[in-house]
């Protein structure tokens, strides 16, 4: 589904090209009039044609009848009303800035087509915009989908690549790289929509990570089942939140500091234990020294069957395909990333730079 704008910059290209091409049916028959009945010779057929089109008030190439003046006067009328056609469509496109719109169409294009490991925000209500300033924050690729046409000029307005368009349409997700993307949010408000575009994005992509917004528990359940890696409830999670603010204040601050917000010191980040390129598999903690060596504080290991370990000591084997939860400064967990694998690999984001 092609945005309005898009769809208005395609009419105008057929509407200039129809008229070119009529233009140019209206000085194909001048020509071969003048050229098979006249009898003159193409040139002078071409030229006569040329003049009468423009309308530059020049005599006739040679002395016509009745016969011919009548279709002279044909031509010119043709040719008045293809001419008016074409400058009455390019005027409306510079007035509209469709010519600008196409530019910036194309670019948008080759953006997406360039797209790899980044995220999607299907949705761009006050849960995307919110999601999206967060993304924005912690400087990851991503793209946004909404089919609200103010909501789309709300986001180019606000320098996101945003496209318009169904998010529960393959056509859609495919439009936006779904097959190179990470990971999905879907934040619709619709839960049947969200189920839709989980259920089509893990068909698209099976490795990708799904997240969806559910307004209730059997919504959320739903989804769950639908494929969805996490799905979250504002409401519950509003409502967990805000008795957590309530009862322990100075730990939600502390918490909502290092998760989110642009102007951070302390940062979150999580690391995949990959064998293949971590030199640390198989160490216990203690003989890792990763506190030592970087500052950094591990703060919680995931294993691969999912058991989460809060708190590890120095005893703690660190096994492969282990997820570490670490927390520190953007200088600590860069320098972390580098001694759990290369800067490159694809299994570690590099934490944001400061």
């Amino acid at each position: 589904m092609y945005s309005n704008l898009e769809q208005k910059y395609q009419r105008i290209q057929k509407e200039l090209m129809a008229g070119a091409i009529a233009l140019a049916g209206v000085f194909l028959v001048g020509t071969l009039w003048y050229s098979l009945v006249e009898g003159w010779t193409l040139a002078d057929a071409a030229y006569m044609t040329i003049i009468t089109l423009a309308t530059v008030g020049y005599g006739e190439t040679h002395p016509l009848g009745n016969r011919g003046r009548i279709f002279t006067i044909a031509l010119i009328l043709m040719g008045v009303m293809g001419i008016g056609y074409i400058v009455n469509r390019f005027t409306e496109a510079i007035i509209q800035g469709y010519f600008q719109e196409g530019i910036r169409l194309q670019q948008q294009r080759r953006l997406m087509e360039s797209l790899s490991e980044h995220y999607i925000i299907c949705g761009f209500s006050r849960t995307g915009r919110q999601i999206a300033k967060e993304f924005e924050a912690e400087g990851v690729p991503f793209v946004v989908i909404d089919s609200n046409l103010d909501c789309v000029q709300r986001g180019q307005q606000e320098g996101y690549t945003i496209y318009q368009g169904d998010a529960t349409l393959d056509e859609t997700l495919i439009h936006v790289g779904i097959a190179k993307a990470v990971c999905i949010v879907a934040a619709l408000p619709s839960d049947a929509e969200n189920l839709y575009i989980v259920l089509s994005a893990k068909t698209l992509n099976s490795h990708i990570r799904a997240i969806a917004r559910a307004s209730n528990e059997e919504a959320l359940q739903k989804l769950q089942r639908g494929g969805a890696d996490v799905v979250i409830s504002p409401y519950i999670t509003g409502g967990k939140r805000m008795a957590s603010a309530a009862l322990r204040p100075q730990v939600m601050d502390f918490v909502d500091g290092i998760i989110s917000g642009a102007d951070r010191q302390l940062y979150m980040e999580e690391f995949l234990l990959d064998p293949s390129v971590c030199p640390i598999v198989g160490k216990t903690l203690h003989n890792a020294k990763l506190r030592q060596q970087t500052g950094a504080l591990v703060l919680a290991i995931r294993r691969l069957d999912g058991k989460l370990i809060g708190g590890p000591n120095g005893d703690t084997i660190l096994m492969p395909g282990d997820t570490l939860i670490c927390m520190g400064t953007a200088e600590q967990l860069r320098d972390l990333n580098q001694i759990l694998g290369p800067i490159g690999s694809k299994q570690l984001r590099k934490p944001k730079k400061s």
